[in-house]
């Protein structure tokens, strides 16, 4: 699956998200998917998008770390679906709306986090989504 569909099923699913554990999920699932076409464009996307592309995944790949171990079976991982690109600069498009929409549902749960170990994974999880969707940008920008 291309990633821009890709993408939009995951902000689908996040919007509807409405159990702490479901936003959570979909939040990792973000991460993932951020951390797969990061992987991607290191490989095969524009040249000069390599170095911020290992950083992307290096970021997301952190998001999803601090989350904890996927929340879910392989078959519902939505990265792993991933088989093309796409258009670079509106794939990244979608791919910091995303983020940005990950890191305010963190914002909400935050605050009525069960525990403090879960209220520091929500703040992590928020920082992880913001770092990463400024290097995001800085790849748009580099591609305009």
């Amino acid at each position: 699956m291309d990633a821009a569909r890709l993408i939009e099923a995951g902000r689908r699913a996040l919007a509807v998200s409405e159990e702490p554990q479901a936003v959570m999920a979909e939040v990792w699932q973000a991460h993932a998917l951020a951390q797969a076409v990061g992987s991607r464009l290191a490989v095969a996307g524009p040249p000069e998008l390599r170095g911020e592309a290992l950083g992307l995944t290096e970021l997301a790949g952190r998001g999803c770390g601090v989350l904890g171990p996927a929340p879910f079976g392989g078959e519902h991982l939505r990265a792993a679906r991933l088989t093309s690109l796409g258009e670079p600069c509106q794939v990244l498009q979608l791919l910091g709306e995303l983020l940005s929409e990950a890191g305010i549902a963190m914002i909400g749960l935050a605050p009525v986090a069960a525990d403090d170990d879960t209220y520091w994974q929500c703040m992590e999880a928020i920082d992880a989504a913001d770092e990463s969707r400024d290097r995001v940008l800085q790849m748009i920008r580099r591609l305009s």
